[in-house]
């Protein structure tokens, strides 16, 4: 029998400049070449996991927005030892901010972050500061905050507002790059195109990549490309990252789709 699959998604969710749903039902039918695939919504996921074989969680929306339910999907499946890819154990966006503040403090090329109103001082002065909660995401929350009106600001990140060509994502799948995409234009976030990364981008990604606890997993490298040239990271999606497949070319996509099943097939082993 073909491994049991339940595919974690909320295809309702109004997504800015994206369809989850038609993204995840097309993944569905892909995957449904080696898994018997269910899908369910994220709510419903703690109590219907024990009856498969591995649980992939993929455009799930934002976890703040159900934080006491996505904590008690975490601790079933934790103590119950039910494989979920990605792996629980990533210490990126599943786990909230944090590592904007911990990747700032270790010298990595990301954009500065700070969580506290006395430390602004270390950050570059600018006339805007990005402000935005710890457990955020989707830019729920986020809000752009002049300088002198930041001691108003608590327990939520601080960084600079960076002034940027363009952004560019990577994709990958466990710990090996799949493609890239890039926005052109800085107020098009999701008008991307593929993008063909540099010996130089790809060090960059994998960097993160490898900081990351994840060996099982699908992982986003979101990055801006500087007015000088240089790479910092935005954001390290390991939890459900959308994965824009409708962006890239047939073949593009039939690889990912097999590199996913190879992934999905190593972690059942």
């Amino acid at each position: 029998m073909r491994p049991r699959l339940l595919l974690v998604t909320d295809l309702g969710y109004p997504a800015a400049g994206r369809t989850y749903r038609d993204e995840d039902i097309d993944l569905a039918a892909r995957l449904r070449a080696d898994f018997a695939v269910a899908m369910c919504h994220p709510l419903d996921a703690a109590p219907l996991m024990a009856g498969f074989d591995l649980v992939l969680v993929r455009n799930s929306g934002p976890v703040l927005h159900y934080a006491e339910q996505y904590a008690e999907f975490r601790r079933v499946a934790l103590e119950s030892g039910t494989r979920v890819f990605s792996q629980l154990s990533g210490r990126a966006d599943m786990a909230g901010k944090q590592y904007l503040l911990d990747l700032t403090a270790a010298g990595y090329p990301v954009i500065p972050t700070v969580d506290r109103v006395e430390d602004v001082g270390s950050l570059p002065d600018v006339p805007e500061y990005v402000v935005k909660p710890k457990l955020g995401a989707d830019s729920v929350g986020l809000r752009f905050v002049p300088r002198a009106e930041l001691g108003a600001v608590t327990g939520q990140l601080i960084q600079p507002r960076v002034p940027f060509r363009y952004e560019v994502s990577f994709y990958f799948v466990d710990h090996t790059f799949q493609y890239a995409l890039h926005a052109p234009d800085p107020g098009r976030r999701w008008d991307l195109v593929p993008y063909e990364p540099t010996a130089a981008d790809l060090a960059f990604a994998q960097r993160f990549v490898d900081w990351n606890t994840v060996d099982h997993g699908i992982q986003r490298v979101d990055a801006c490309r500087t007015e000088d040239g240089d790479l910092l990271l935005v954001e390290l999606e390991d939890l459900n990252p959308f994965l824009s497949l409708d962006r890239v070319p047939p073949g593009t996509r039939d690889a990912f789709v097999a590199a996913l099943t190879a992934a999905l097939l190593r972690m059942l082993a």
